[in-house]
């Protein structure tokens, strides 16, 4: 008996039967297939009528035929993705179940930390409550974070829960300070976000801290002048309302982020014509002596603007910098 590898497109073991039986045996009929496979009637019935359906089939006649794999393999994937997006649809939308549960608690026995505010002074438990809203956030996600740069733990803590949210659908609006776009693994980062899809804006002077989950659940610190001292984590809805507000006014009076990162703080631009030309020859030619030999530098120079324009990028490596390069529409 052959394994039966179609389940996870969603077939049955039956159906994935009939099916194989066609791809070997083209222009069979169809009212013999229960004899054939050993099988009730009803199951080769309704593996054919399932099979018309999704068109996976050809008929002759009398007669029918199985479609081609790459054919009905695609059909079945997309119908199958398909059901998956409506499942995750449906758990994006949790609060009505929430609520009714919520219901049956009484009053008594409630969680104290479920409250509409929450005062949180340890690091340990601000990170958790940070994960869970991230990871639970189902609309939009808003943040103000006033940080001149990020160290390499900050980040691979923030990307994966940061991409789970833009692949999910949920929107991301960032705001940072300029200041953060001179260190090159933050802006770095704030560019894969950016090409990932979320919004991040550039304010000069950013001193707030603001944390908005789906604009019902809001962090700020205790203390704004020593946030070493704690958060508070609300849902009563006049702070947040309040928070989100203040939010606003500081989105629109931001700079957009690809505007900021094209110019340097003076508005000059932020490459040469020169480096432009070598960043053309980094990413067409694959040895720097002969991307030197094209633009008539030497290849001590060639290396040098090489360099600085990772610097200006915030890239890793060549294949990065020609990746950010295309994004910022240079190459």
């Amino acid at each position: 008996m052959l394994a039966h590898t179609m389940q996870v497109l969603g077939l049955t073991a039956a159906e994935e039967d009939v099916y194989r039986h066609l791809l070997r045996n083209p222009g069979a009929e169809p009212d013999d297939l229960h004899i054939l496979l050993r099988c009730a009637p009803e199951e080769t019935d309704s593996a054919l009528r399932r099979f018309r359906e999704l068109g996976l089939l050809r008929e002759d006649g009398g007669s029918v035929s199985a479609r081609a794999p790459e054919v009905v393999v695609g059909r079945l994937a997309e119908q199958r993705l398909e059901e998956l997006y409506d499942s995750i649809r449906t758990l994006s939308h949790l609060q009505p179940i929430i609520d009714s549960l919520a219901d049956e608690v009484p009053a008594e026995e409630a969680d104290p930390a479920d409250g509409p505010t929450e005062r949180l002074t340890d690091i340990a438990d601000i990170r958790t409550r940070l994960d869970e809203l991230s990871f639970f956030a189902r609309s939009e996600v808003q943040s103000a974070e006033p940080y001149d740069a990020l160290t390499p733990e900050n980040i691979a803590h923030a990307r994966p829960l940061d991409m789970r949210c833009l692949r999910r659908g949920v929107a991301i609006r960032n705001l940072v300070r300029a200041a953060a776009l001179t260190d090159p693994a933050t802006l770095s980062y704030l560019r894969e976000l950016s090409a990932a899809g979320a919004r991040i804006r550039v304010l000069d002077t950013l001193d707030e801290l603001i944390l908005i989950y789906d604009r019902h659940t809001a962090l700020v610190p205790i203390d704004p002048a020593d946030t070493a001292k704690g958060a508070l984590c609300s849902r009563e809805r006049g702070i947040v309302t309040t928070i989100i507000n203040n939010f606003e006014r500081l989105w629109s009076a931001a700079e957009d982020f690809e505007t900021a990162v094209g110019q340097d703080r003076t508005g000059e631009e932020a490459v040469s014509e020169l480096q432009l030309r070598v960043l053309e020859a980094m990413c067409t030619v694959a040895k720097d002596e002969t991307g030197a030999r094209k633009l008539g530098i030497s290849l001590r120079t060639y290396r040098r603007h090489v360099s600085e324009l990772f610097q200006t990028l915030g890239a890793e490596n060549r294949a990065h910098a020609a990746l950010l390069a295309r994004e910022r529409g240079w190459v």
